[in-house]
């Protein structure tokens, strides 16, 4: 009977999980990585590569934090609202004034499931969206007019509505184990992304393949990769993470060869996490990670759009890209245990910042440019199986003004985005 009842919770989490996975965009914080897979995670801000795991979905945070956790699963859902756009002053060619992105509210799911294997190791199994980019810009009444044979007189780029959706769902399988105070797991990763871009045929000059730049719908992009990790007990009170997935090499947008280099290659950055754990007191737990991503090893995200000068072809092998640097994330989380019932969490993190002031023109629809993450939440235990997590994320507004190149009719454009969110989550263990 309770075989029965697991496995029937079990199918309807997977596809609570798929179905919404499948058909919502996920979201940006460091650059367009999500700050933490969960709840729980979100609430210390991320950190926590060193802490023991927190419920099923810490694979996401460390393959070797699940080592040696007993069965269960974890469902979740962040409500994700992204507030971004941009002001243009003495442009030609871009919209002058005000202009501010619409879709403001994103729901963001997730699921995991682990379960004890009898030669003492782990399996655990979690989806949730790695992260990803959404810029949805009207096609309002211009005050500066379009350039003579532009697509369209309305719109920030003369070609009405405009804007970006950039959507990235992991599944990783996690082998884990723990070994005299030593606890490593390993999980391939199976990668799915979808993209579409509209709205920006005004590049058509710049691409070396203009029939594949905007306006062709969804495309698809499926990949593998592998993340590790491992943890070690120093002391009783002291515990080392350290977790790393490589670059998930990713079959290309073809719809949107004209866009990214290389004939629609987006890759998915290689990135590294190394951290500590240190129990202060019985009930107090204080967490640091040091986080970094390489956009660099991207040549779609990275290579630049000149300022200045007449840009390289967009899609071209090596070429013109969206211009981010690699990006460095501080994290810090405490964990407060106030009661057997009760557990509170609280986060900051701070990333340096992908977009330089001479790359704001492109970066119109991807302005990852916040760098500030201020995090609460909890833990209530319901019952002696079930668990309820939750967290709030306020990221403050950051901007970055630069000047558009002359052969896009010149001027100056401030591109800014600040966020805010509430995630909940349920465990239960069997």
């Amino acid at each position: 009977m309770m075989t029965v009842k697991r496995t029937h919770l079990l199918r309807a989490g997977l596809g609570a999980a798929a179905a919404a996975l499948l058909s919502v965009p996920a979201h940006a914080t460091e650059g367009y990585f999500a700050l933490g897979p969960d709840a729980a995670s979100r609430g210390t801000a991320g950190a926590g590569v060193a802490a023991p795991g927190f419920n099923a979905m810490s694979s996401a945070v460390n393959p070797a934090a699940v080592a040696g956790m007993g069965r269960q699963f974890s469902l979740g859902i962040e409500a994700f609202s992204p507030h971004r756009g941009f002001t243009a002053t003495g442009t030609g060619v871009i919209s002058q004034g005000r202009v501010d992105s619409g879709h403001k509210v994103f729901p963001v799911p997730n699921f995991g499931y682990t379960m004890p294997l009898a030669n003492g190791g782990t399996l655990n199994i979690a989806a949730y969206g790695n992260g990803g980019m959404n810029t949805s810009y009207p096609a309002m009444t211009r005050v500066n007019p379009c350039p003579p044979g532009a697509p369209s007189s309305t719109g920030v780029f003369c070609d009405g509505k405009a804007g970006v959706d950039l959507n990235q769902l992991f599944l990783s399988i996690t082998y884990a184990k723990e070994t005299g105070g030593v606890r490593w797991g390993i999980a391939p990763t199976l990668v799915a992304q979808w993209f579409k871009a509209y709205g920006l045929r005004l590049f058509s000059p710049y691409s070396n393949d203009p029939a594949n730049l905007s306006n062709n719908g969804y495309d698809y992009s499926y990949g593998v990769g592998l993340r590790a990790g491992i943890q070690a007990d120093l002391t009783p009170e002291l515990s080392v993470g350290l977790s790393g997935q490589t670059k998930m090499r990713m079959s290309k947008f073809k719809d949107y060869a004209g866009l990214f280099a290389d004939g629609g290659s987006f890759d998915i950055p290689a990135q590294i996490t190394l951290g500590m754990a240190y129990k202060v007191a019985p009930r107090w737990t204080v967490l640091a990670d040091i986080q970094r991503i390489w956009y660099s090893g991207v040549d779609s995200v990275a290579n630049p759009f000149p300022a200045n000068t007449s840009p390289m072809p967009l899609g071209a092998p090596g070429n013109s890209g969206f211009g981010w640097d690699d990006v460095t994330v501080y994290k810090i989380g405490a964990v407060w245990r106030q009661s057997d019932r009760m557990t509170w969490r609280f986060g900051y993190a701070h990333s340096t910042n992908p977009v330089k002031s001479s790359q704001v023109t492109l970066n119109i629809v991807a302005p990852g440019v916040v760098t500030d993450h201020f995090t609460v939440g909890g833990s209530y235990q319901m019952s002696p199986r079930d668990t309820l997590d939750f967290a709030l994320v306020y990221v403050p507004k950051n901007s970055v003004s630069g000047a558009v190149p002359a052969s896009l009719g010149g001027g100056d454009v401030t591109i800014d985005m600040h966020q805010v969110s509430a995630s909940v989550g349920w465990t239960r263990r069997f």
